[in-house]
């Protein structure tokens, strides 16, 4: 059995799987203690740790240090030009986001492409993904949480308050949550753009915001929960990790 980790800026979210099977999936908040002790098998069972991380070596640091007891160092995936039958066009491979990189490589392992590989969470990435398997270049946006606070923190007159999920807003925390949830859907579907006319084409959906934002969607839409995760189990199961 195998550990799996994506590392984010905010969470950390875990799987274990054997034989190409999960068996459990849970997450972390960085605030939180993070009782591996409670979610995981006894020291021995576990085979390995592989994951995708965008934070900082302190904080892979605290990962290492609380996974020391089942006696495996995490391995992170680095973003290379090719590996698992996607091809990476950034003009330096490895500035690509960790994250960014196992969710294509999830998107073309569950035979998505061509598609639009969108992750909301912290920040929201919208990543283009074509037919030959090709990453071909995507957005990094502000996620809707980090909208809603630099709106609060750069206004005098705008609260930091959950609003509703409503048509016409008539109220100002409304009003923030629908305009935050709609620049979100509206960078996706401007992205479609690039490969709606292909034939099959979607969109696949990740991250902790989707379900917000899928319902204002009017492309053809999958929502994938840990599509991370998908693309660093097919990462390690190729030898991505060496």
């Amino acid at each position: 059995m195998i550990l799996l980790l994506d590392v984010g800026n905010t969470r950390l979210k875990w799987g274990l799987r054997d034989a190409d099977q999960w068996h459990a999936q849970g997450a972390f908040a960085h605030t939180e203690v993070w009782t591996f002790d409670a979610v995981l098998p006894p020291p021995g069972q576990i085979e390995g740790v592989f994951g995708a991380s965008v934070v900082s070596a302190e904080l892979r640091s605290r990962v290492a240090d609380s996974l020391a007891p089942w006696g495996h160092a995490p391995q992170w995936l680095t973003p290379t030009r090719e590996a698992c039958g996607v091809r990476n066009s950034y003009e330096n491979p490895a500035q690509l986001g960790a994250d960014r990189w196992a969710a294509l490589i999830g998107a073309h392992a569950h035979g998505a492409a061509p598609c639009l590989v969108v992750t909301a969470g912290t920040a929201t990435t919208i990543d283009v993904l074509d037919a030959e398997g090709v990453f071909r270049g995507g957005l990094i946006a502000p996620g809707v949480d980090l909208m809603r606070r630099a709106l609060a923190g750069n206004t005098a007159q705008l609260p930091l308050a959950d609003g509703r999920v409503i048509d016409l807003p008539t109220c100002t925390a409304d009003a923030i949550t629908m305009g935050c949830l709609h620049a979100q859907a509206g960078a996706i579907e401007r992205m479609y753009r690039h490969v709606g006319d292909l034939p099959g084409a979607s969109c696949l959906l990740n991250g902790g915001a989707a379900s917000q934002i899928a319902p204002l969607m009017g492309v053809p839409l999958r929502l994938i929960d840990n599509l991370v995760l998908d693309g660093v189990a097919v990462a390690q199961a190729q030898g991505c990790f060496r």
